[in-house]
Order: structure tokens, then C-alpha cells, then sequence
């Protein structure tokens, strides 16, 4: 199964809807996570056209009401538990950025503990999340974290920017960010 990871769209601020060129960057995807600041419902209809949308917002937002839409979930895919989260906050990490997980980790804490605790209990194979708008892919104590960037607002520079891909198979998961210049 192909997933559409897209956070941080920012919509109607920057436009009412993602740009173009995340269409064509999600053609052949099954399923759609939006990890918020999604700001309207306009944006989470159009992603709707291309494959059925799971999002996530931190309250207050407008979208907060919108059955797709709320605080934090965890999603089942294909026997695999995927936690979806805006604003990923881990032990003294304050915005989750490539190789912060190395760089600042406390080596007595597991990292796969400590997100079972924040969502719920719950042990993952995998998370995504945005608030950053910094694009990763990474994979630590058997856990792929994947921030998708943001499509519009990619390092806080308005320009066009990231969505990512996740693939679901019998062997695990993967996560491929998406440079959407290579659509435009």
C-alpha cells in the first residue's frame, strides 16, 4: 500500500488548496495523512479527490469539528500501527529535525518507550508528524518517524516544497521524501 504523507499546508493562507504539483506527486496512493496545520476543510476535500484523507490538528483550529480531523490517532495499515501527530514532543527535544533523535537523545531512555508513552500506550512501527517544516526520514529503535516538510512553507521559506510517500509492504515500511520541484 502506498501512502500520501502531507503536513503543514497552511491552507487558506497560502492558497485554499495544497499546490498542483502534490497531485501529481500522489498519484497511485491509497490513503492520504495530513499531520495538520491545515487551517480549512477546503484543503482536506481536495486531497479527498486523489485518495481518502486521515488528518490530525491541534485545537483550536477551524478544522477541529471536521470528522477527519482530530488531536492525535494512531492509524492500522495493513497490521502495521502508524501514530500521526502535529507536534511530535519528545524528552527535551523541542521541534523533531533530521538527526535530532542522534544528536540529543538520552542514551538511558528508549526512544520506542517513550513515543508508546506519548501515544497512549500504544506500541508503533512507525509516526508521522509535521510542525517543523523540515523533511526526514529516519528510522530509530525500529521505528520510522516521517515529517513530510511542508508543500508550501518548506523551512519556514515560502516556496514549493515537500510531501513524502510511505510504503506499506509484508517486509516493513519505508518512507520517501518528496522534493515536489520534480512535478512542476
Amino acid at each position: 500500500m502506498r501512502v500520501g504523507l502531507i503536513s503543514d499546508t497552511h491552507s487558506p493562507a497560502l492558497g485554499v488548496h495544497p499546490p498542483e504539483e502534490v497531485r501529481r506527486a500522489f498519484v497511485g496512493v491509497d490513503l492520504i495523512l495530513h499531520a495538520g496545520d491545515i487551517y480549512s476543510s477546503e484543503c482536506l476535500d481536495w486531497l479527498e479527490e486523489i485518495a481518502p484523507v486521515v488528518a490530525v490538528e491541534v485545537p483550536p483550529a477551524p478544522v477541529i469539528g471536521d470528522p477527519r480531523v482530530v488531536e492525535k490517532r494512531v492509524v492500522e495499515i495493513e497490521g502495521y500501527a502508524i501514530g500521526l501527530v502535529h507536534d511530535l514532543g519528545m524528552h527535551g527535544i523541542d521541534e523533531v529535525r533530521p538527526g535530532a533523535f542522534a544528536r540529543s537523545w538520552p542514551a538511558d531512555l528508549s526512544i520506542a518507550d517513550s513515543l508508546a508513552a506519548f501515544f497512549d500506550g500504544r506500541r508503533l512501527d512507525g509516526v508521522v508528524f509535521g510542525h517543523s517544516h523540515w523533511e526526514m526520514s529516519e528510522t530509530h529503535e525500529g521505528v520510522l518517524f516521517v515529517n513530510p516538510g511542508s508543500p508550501t512553507l518548506p523551512h519556514q521559506t515560502r516556496r514549493l516544497g515537500t510531501v513524502a510517500i510511505m510504503d506499506v509492504t509484508p517486509q516493513g515500511l519505508t518512507g520517501e521524501i518528496v522534493d515536489l520541484k520534480r512535478f512542476s
